[in-house]
Parts: structure tokens; sequence; C-alpha cells
């Protein structure tokens, strides 16, 4: 007696087995897990992998000047999570070019600068807003490695109809796993709330009830246990940053000429910042013929 009554049902055997062969074979391999030791800072790309970077552009954290106490409190949570310790999210968040994603990058260097040896170094993993539904993905990830990573999103803010900003909670409050103990989430926004004015006044004019649909966007930026406030510079801590860089990277230039040329840049731009007295040293510089890379 044949294994198949029904002969239909016996001749379909051979067809359904090779139209389930060609699925297998259609199927995308599952991605290899990635080797974090080729590499200490990482890009989650949009296609769901990691890429590793081979030279992070960082400024030393000694030439970040005028955020002194923004710049301790981060290095201090840092190196308690690096160290295994408890440590919160960080939400940096203010002006624009005081240095909130140059101080991520410089704190990740000191860091591993400092580390004793036989110890393992703290991993970044800069994630793109536009990517941050695969946040979620990313963590599981990076759950199961030995390492410990400080994921980075710069410039992070929601507009519009956007619902992304639900898979950054998820990921922060980690579900019913809880967020991976060896993963810490940092942020840099121009918003302290990371969402538009007229986002949360729009959910307010549409919501049956309009105060639990802005405590629902709103509670976002509560997700980070840690808030660091950049404010605009002054005149003199702009002038100390054209100091430190000068002396930096050995530029010659005579002390009163450099204060007025600085002051006169800041003035031509409507801004004092540490991005704009970068962008002075690069002219400089280049005026100089000097190259910022070989000091």
């Amino acid at each position: 007696m044949t294994a198949f009554a029904d002969p239909t049902l016996a001749s379909l055997l051979p067809l359904l087995s090779r139209i389930a062969d060609a699925l297998e074979r259609a199927a995308p391999e599952p991605p290899a897990a990635p080797d974090f030791t080729v590499a200490d800072a990482f890009v989650w790309l949009s296609e769901r992998r990691l890429q590793p970077v081979a030279k992070v552009n960082r400024v030393e954290m000694g030439l970040l000047r005028g955020i002194d106490r923004m710049r301790d409190t981060l290095f201090d949570n840092t190196d308690r999570f690096a160290r295994g310790l408890p440590a919160n999210n960080a939400l940096l968040w203010g002006a624009r070019g005081m240095g909130k994603s140059s101080l991520v990058k410089a704190v990740h260097a000191e860091i591993n600068a400092r580390r004793s040896g036989g110890t393992r170094p703290l991993k970044l993993v800069e994630i793109h807003r536009e990517d941050i539904e695969g946040l979620p993905e990313l963590m599981g990830l990076l759950r199961p490695d030995p390492h410990r990573f400080v994921v980075f999103c710069d410039d992070l803010s929601f507009d519009g109809q956007d619902t992304s900003y639900k898979s950054l909670k998820a990921a922060l409050d980690g579900g019913i796993e809880g967020r991976p103990e060896n993963v810490l989430f940092y942020a840099t926004s121009n918003r302290r709330h990371l969402l538009a004015r007229e986002m949360v006044e729009n959910e307010r004019s549409t919501a049956i009830n309009p105060g639990e649909a802005v405590e629902e966007k709103v509670s976002l930026s509560d997700r980070f246990g840690l808030w660091l406030g950049f404010h605009k510079c002054s005149q003199d801590e702009y002038l100390a940053m054209i100091d430190a860089y000068v002396t930096r990277y050995g530029l010659e230039l005579e002390p009163a000429q450099l204060r007025a040329e600085a002051l006169e840049w800041a003035t031509t731009r409507g801004s004092r910042s540490g991005r704009t007295a970068f962008q002075y040293i690069q002219d400089l510089a280049g005026r100089l013929g000097r190259r910022l890379d070989d000091a």
C-alpha cells in the first residue's frame, strides 16, 4: 500500500519539494554575528548591519571649552557604565554648535584611553535619525555581546506625523526584557523634548483626551535619566576656544590680530560657538599653509 491513498497528491509531492527547495535557496541567510574586535566605533546602516569606523571624526576633550560641567557629568556617567556600574541614558540638548556630539565622541575616546590593561574597550555605535525604527533590532544584536556599548544618535527630533519615536520609547524601556544591561543610549537634540512645538499642539487640538496625548509624546524625554543643557557661549568662552585651538595646532598670529579676526568671524556668522571657533581655525590654518591633521 502506498504512503498516499490519493494518487493526485502523490504526484504533486515532487513539485512541492522543488518549490520548498527554491524558497529555501531564495531566503536570505541570517546575518553573521558582527565582530566587535575590529574597531571601537560602528555605524548602524539602513540595511540593518553594522559598519566599522576605522577613524572617528572627533575633537580632543581638552579642546572643548565652556562646557565644563556637562563634560564632567557625561564623563562620570560614561565611566561608571564602562566599569559595569549603573548609569543613565543621556540627552544632550540646546544651542547649535556648542559641542554636544563632539563631547559624546570625545568622552568615548577618553574612557578608552584611560582604561586599564585587560579590560574590554567601550564601543560607540552611531544610529542615524532616519534609522531609529531599527533601534530595537540593534539593541537585540548588542545584548549577547560581552562588550559594553554607547548607542549614539545625533540631532534627534521628530516632526509632523512621524511615529518612529515609539520605537525609541520601546528601546529605552526595553519591553519585558528590559534595556540590555550592556547598552546605554545617548542622543543630541536642539529640542529639550525632542518634538516640534506644532507637533505637540496638533496632538492637543485633535485628541479625544488632549492631556493624555501630549503627555505620551512629551514623556519621551523622560526616558533619559540625564539631561544636559548646552547654551550659547560668552565672548570670553569663545576666545578661550580660539586660544586652545591655536595652541594645540601651533598656529602663529599676533594676539591682537587673532582676537580681532576671531570676533569679526563670529559677528559675520551671527553666532559664537565651538563650531564657529573651529571654522575660524580652519580658515586661519589654510591661510597660514598649515595642515591640522599634521599637528
